[in-house]
């Protein structure tokens, strides 16, 4: 049985904390910056825990070997 390889998108855009859980950066930031306040834009800086539902398709999906 060959093994399951990581998803190359996948590893660039999710980090696994020790925990186990995955963060992600921040959503909202591409483009359209003119429409958002000054408080939004602060607050979408770094990255951000992702949901446990969302969570566990991404391990389950594409990473499996975390």
């Amino acid at each position: 049985m060959p093994k399951m390889k990581t998803k190359s998108g996948a590893k660039k855009r999710f980090k696994l904390t020790a925990s186990g859980k995955v963060k992600a950066g921040q959503a909202g930031k591409r483009h359209g910056m003119i429409k958002r306040t000054n408080d939004q834009i602060r607050k979408l800086r770094g990255t951000t825990v992702l949901k446990d539902c969302d969570a566990k398709r991404i391990k389950k999906n594409f990473m499996p070997n975390g």
